[in-house]
């Protein structure tokens, strides 16, 4: 890398990939590379660069909620079946220290799930003081799979863009920073992955014969995707859309926001609550 990483943004990626209400989601290259200007291998470079300092900030985050501090930090990942969500927490969230993350995947709810209100279960799975959260899919998934295959009257599910933003700004109120990504992948590039995975014996395991279904109704799902971005992209709790179909872009690109997010806290090294110089002579003379 010839130059300052930092000036490869062109334009920063919060601000190159923070949803803007009434954008047209159709229009969006899902190939593109929103702010970034680098080449790949610059991408990967910087990522390395970042994954250093991204995992000090989280550190300080787990030190300052062991000290008795309030703050932390949740990670949104949204999109559809191979938008890159498992690949984000792989290649992103693992440059951290996993022993200060909670990692939680939504799917269909359980019974007992079910027994609840459908924030029940996001209420149970939120981070602790101290730590990065980490939400594969999430409670939007009340105004997209519940909205498209009829789960729920509209008069119901169109109730929840209100509630949403409710509780968002709840969590938000009471320490944690909320990054909410959208991953966005194209028809042309799922169909590919989908692919390779029938493919490949080594991932079968992570092919449904649902997604299928899925493509069937993306048009939907884009119309469904449009309104959520609209309606709950708050200041609290605002929305990143992530061109997806190329891994290594939307790789950097979340690093990047979950890098500022961790800046933002502004924590530094929780002072000792003992005496250092008393400790180190009865270290020494031991």
């Amino acid at each position: 890398m010839d130059e300052n990483p930092e000036k490869l943004w062109k334009t920063p990626a919060g601000e190159a990939l923070r949803w803007v209400h009434g954008t047209d989601l159709s229009a969006l290259d899902q190939a593109a590379t929103p702010g970034w200007r680098g080449s790949r291998a610059d991408g990967e470079e910087l990522m390395a660069v970042r994954g250093h300092e991204m995992a000090e900030l989280q550190e300080r985050l787990f030190a300052h909620g062991r000290t008795g501090g309030d703050r932390s930090v949740l990670l949104v990942l949204q999109g559809l079946d191979t938008s890159g969500k498992g690949g984000i927490v792989q290649h992103v969230v693992g440059m951290v220290d996993p022993q200060g993350v909670m990692h939680r995947g939504f799917g269909a709810p359980t019974e007992e799930e079910r027994e609840h209100g459908y924030l029940w279960r996001i209420r149970n799975a939120l981070p602790v003081p101290g730590y990065l959260g980490v939400f594969d899919r999430s409670h939007h998934e009340q105004v997209l799979v519940v909205r498209v295959n009829g789960l729920e009257p509209v008069k119901t599910w169109r109730r929840h863009y209100a509630e949403l933003n409710e509780f968002e700004a709840e969590v938000a109120a009471s320490g944690t920073t909320i990054v909410k990504v959208a991953l966005v992948v194209s028809a042309d590039e799922q169909k590919k992955r989908l692919a390779k995975r029938l493919d490949r014996p080594d991932k079968h395991w992570k092919y449904n014969p649902g997604d299928i279904d899925v493509r069937k109704k993306l048009p939907e799902y884009l119309a469904a995707y449009q309104e959520m971005l609209d309606r709950t992209s708050t200041k609290e709790a605002p929305w990143y859309v992530v061109p997806a179909d190329r891994k290594w872009y939307s790789r950097l690109a979340v690093t990047e926001l979950l890098t500022d997010a961790l800046r933002s806290l502004d924590l530094g090294w929780p002072p000792a609550d003992f005496d250092v110089a008393a400790e180190k002579a009865r270290l020494a003379a031991t």
